[in-house]
């Protein structure tokens, strides 16, 4: 057997999203959100549930899966590869206007439900903490506001468990999540999840209509050339830092001298190197980390 790459946005709406998913749904907030009997989500209502032809022919737009409990709070679920420009805002932007949306003007405030805004990132967001991270509304002494806004992140690269040391229903999610698509078949501890195995059956090339084959294989290549792309820039970057911090060891003066050989000098070819990297929805952090140089210099060379 082969399986689509659930990392894909496409085809983690295709595997969590889709009008046959509610069990799947389920299975894995619960596992997230650690939810136990008594107070796991029993139903979930999928809307705008995964349609084959809304995918076809786009490259990249912006896909989720929400949903609603049988208690009425409202999830945003995303899938995530690539770090792209305001990223952080527009995770906080959505889950702020899907808890506005929910009344019109002149209903009571009480009529809102709570919203959480689920992301799952094949990169890592946060330094220093575990792979999943979550987030409500605190005073400056942690004392909680309330919890009507929450945001979770899992950042996928932070999981390293191999399959013998799966303990519980999150690491055999997140173990599906990262090496589904290398599989050939379901191992043994995944297939006696009911829910997985479930997953995986929606996974399988083998049933899928040729074009959810082809729309998927070209997000996954677009994905691929993305990536690519990054990583060029990056070791663009640092290469031509290296040989700007040795031109500027050998020139004279301190200061001055350095300020001015930044200023010079392949000017043209940073310029187009900081745009391309813009281009590809970095932030300017990022970029100019990347390149070893200041935020204002950045600006300068976007400019």
């Amino acid at each position: 057997m082969q399986f689509i790459n659930p990392l894909t946005d496409f085809a983690f709406k295709k595997i969590f999203g889709s009008a046959e998913s509610h069990d799947i749904l389920l299975s894995f907030l619960n596992a997230i959100l650690g939810f136990e009997a008594p107070y796991r989500i029993q139903h979930v209502r999928i809307e705008d549930p995964y349609l084959a032809p809304q995918i076809r022919g786009m490259k990249d737009s912006f896909v989720d899966v929400r949903a609603t409990d049988e208690q009425g709070r409202q999830f945003i679920i995303e899938m995530q590869v690539l770090p792209v420009e305001s990223f952080e805002q527009r995770i906080l932007y959505n889950a702020c206007k899907k808890y506005a949306s929910q009344i019109a003007k002149g209903d009571d405030y009480h009529l809102l439900n709570s919203v959480i805004a689920l992301t799952i990132t094949d990169f890592v967001m946060f330094s220093n903490t575990d792979m999943v991270s979550k987030f409500r509304l605190r005073d400056e002494t942690g004392r909680e506001y309330n919890q009507d806004l929450e945001l979770i992140f899992v950042e996928l690269p932070k999981f390293t468990k191999t399959e013998a040391e799966l303990e519980n229903l999150l690491d055999k999610w997140i173990y599906f999540m990262r090496f589904a698509r290398r599989l050939t078949s379901i191992p043994s501890l995944l297939a006696n999840e009911k829910t997985i195995q479930h997953a995986f059956t929606i996974a399988n090339r083998a049933q899928m209509t040729p074009e959810e084959l082809e729309a998927q294989d070209r997000r996954e290549m677009f994905i691929q050339d993305q990536r690519g792309m990054l990583q060029k820039a990056l070791k663009t970057g640092h290469a031509q830092g290296r040989e700007e911090g040795k031109a500027e060891g050998k020139a004279e003066g301190m200061a001055e001298g350095k300020a001015e050989g930044r200023e010079e000098g392949r000017w043209e070819e940073r310029q187009t190197l900081a745009r391309n990297m813009r281009s590809m929805g970095m932030d300017e952090a990022t970029i100019a980390k990347a390149m070893g140089v200041s935020i204002e210099v950045l600006q300068k060379l976007l400019k």
